[in-house]
């Protein structure tokens, strides 16, 4: 997912744009789904960033031009065309790996996933942590990280539902790319939930997950731990 405004950056290029260690975070999350099981790695861009979009046809992402209506908005319209389960993760987080992948695909298990990381782990870091998505999780408070699965669709399905309106670590931004059977979202869990209806939690310390660029002191954070 990267078709947001990323107004909280501030950056003099579009949010996916930003280079971290001399590579763009979307280059950056490309490399890492296209060296994970992943099969076809897509790009959901938007009005909003014109040149994510180009940089993304030549990275041979086959971009999907959303509306730019806002995350969950442009989420849905991309979900309605690609083939699911789906792996998705924001361009805003430069450092996943392709382990990351691995383990949240493992732990959907064929339905859906998403990765949060417990909030204490971000405010230790430095990171910047958006109140808003988060919650609490078996007396943890965690959030989002931006990376997920979303499950096969259905009929009546409110883990669908769910995946579709609470993916996402910057709600400003819709960032993030995309794959086709491969991407996903992220979505959130409350104790005590049913796991056929909502999403396996797959809860990380990794602090590689723990750092969406979303404000100007996340790029510095970041660039200090890349490869």
């Amino acid at each position: 997912m990267c078709g947001g405004r990323g107004t909280r950056l501030d950056a003099p290029v579009e949010k996916p744009l930003v280079d971290i260690c001399g590579r763009p975070m979307l280059d950056r999350v490309a490399a890492a789904l296209r060296d994970s099981p992943v099969e076809t790695v897509r790009a959901v861009t938007s009005p909003h960033t014109p040149n994510t979009r180009e940089r993304a046809a030549d990275l041979g992402l086959d971009p999907i031009e959303a509306p730019g209506d806002g995350y969950v908005s442009d989420l849905g319209f991309a979900l309605d065309r690609v083939t699911r389960p789906v792996v998705t993760v924001v361009a805003d987080l430069p450092l996943v790996a392709p382990e990351h992948v691995d383990a949240v695909v493992s732990a959907a298990d064929g339905g859906a996933a998403t990765a949060c990381v417990p909030v204490e782990l971000k405010r230790d870091l430095g990171a910047s942590v958006d109140d808003a998505l988060v919650f609490d999780h078996e007396g943890t408070a965690v959030c989002p990280t931006g990376l997920g699965v979303v499950g096969p669709a259905t009929a009546d399905s409110t883990a669908d539902t769910d995946a579709e309106t609470t993916a996402g670590t910057d709600s400003d931004t819709g960032s993030g790319t995309d794959t086709d059977t491969d991407s996903g979202t992220d979505t959130d869990t409350d104790s005590g939930t049913d796991t056929d209806t909502y999403p396996t939690m797959y809860l990380s310390t990794d602090t590689r997950l723990a750092l969406n660029v979303n404000r100007p002191t996340d790029i510095a954070l970041a660039e200090d731990r890349c490869e």
